[in-house]
């Protein structure tokens, strides 16, 4: 459905996001939205419904029916995922420069403004923004919870706040579907975005803020398995691989775990059990940087081991040397 409103001018930014069960939360983002700086009528929304099966479409009626915001809700897709929502998004976005944001998100007041303020004084940048956990939920913070925390430039773009010329998102066919949920997607669009001429700008004004989100430990390690795909990234994108660690290793950690690892395996000799310090202090700083309980480090190795296990997988099926 579209809102039918006669409007005085053309939006100047367009927000897109994709949604798939999380109608209260979607309903926040959209309250964070009317609270913007940016004039009402000078930004329109697109949300794509993504096969949700809960309240999604009853949130988006009755925000339709208030009338604040230019809305525009297509018919609800096929659970396709969220690249493909994405695209089908911007692809009726009518704005010169289109932001994207998440269902699990809050834009603070002066995130379009900021954005929009960039983007206008360099048409070609990708503009980027800081996110950090909501403040409202920090009590859920801890050993398994999900947010996302970007205080400085990132390589992986991620769309919880990043805006884009539409004109570069044509040029380079938006977001390739062939990538599933949190395997990449928005890192990829970045990199084929910068190839294609986009430059990179970084906005700490333009704030987001992402929910933390609790979960039980297998959730939370299912997160590890995710490695397997982003090794996908270092095969199509070479430049990714400054990332890095060493210009080898995924995380920082798979070092010190190889290296605990081979303090077992030489459990012989009693001057093996050295190489497992950096690894074993490693996992201290961990604990105490999350206010984690100390049983909890054995959590953050398993972590690690199906993490460097899905990593090796991901080298030998995408045929590229990563650890």
């Amino acid at each position: 459905m579209l809102d039918e409103r006669v409007t005085p001018r053309a939006p100047a930014m367009s927000v897109v996001v994709a949604t798939h069960n999380r109608s209260l939360r979607l309903r926040q983002l959209l309250a964070g939205l009317r609270a913007q700086t940016l004039p009402l009528d000078a930004f329109e929304v697109v949300v794509v419904d993504d096969g949700s099966s809960d309240a999604t479409q009853e949130v988006l009626t009755a925000e339709a029916r208030r009338g604040d915001l230019r809305l525009c809700i297509p018919p609800p897709v096929a659970r396709a995922g969220p690249a493909a929502a994405r695209n089908a998004g911007w692809r009726l976005a009518r704005a010169p420069f289109v932001a994207f944001t998440d269902d699990d998100c809050v834009p603070t007041p002066g995130w379009l403004e900021t954005l929009l303020d960039a983007a206008r004084r360099r048409p070609d940048a990708i503009v980027r923004g800081r996110t950090l956990p909501n403040p409202a939920e920090a009590h859920a913070l801890g050993s398994f919870s999900k947010t996302i925390h970007i205080d400085g430039p990132s390589a992986n773009f991620e769309t919880c706040n990043v805006a884009y010329p539409r004109t570069l998102l044509e040029r380079i066919g938006g977001f390739d579907e062939s990538y599933g949920a949190g395997m990449g997607e928005d890192s990829d669009l970045g990199c084929r975005a910068l190839a294609a001429g986009g430059l990179p700008a970084f906005e700490p004004g333009a704030l987001v803020h992402h929910a933390v989100i609790a979960r039980r430990p297998a959730a939370a390690l299912r997160d590890a398995l995710h490695a397997t795909d982003h090794v996908r990234l270092y095969k199509e994108h070479p430049r990714l691989r400054r990332n890095l660690f060493l210009g080898v290793f995924h995380d920082r950690s798979h070092p010190l775990l190889l290296a605990a690892l081979g303090a077992l395996l030489a459990r012989r000799r009693p001057e093996a059990a050295l190489l497992a310090v950096p690894y074993a202090l490693h996992l201290g700083k961990r604990v105490r940087a999350r206010g984690a309980r100390p049983r909890h480090a054995a959590f953050f190795a398993l972590f690690d081991g199906v993490q460097l296990l899905s990593t090796l997988r991901g080298a030998r099926k995408h045929r590229t040397f990563v650890l």
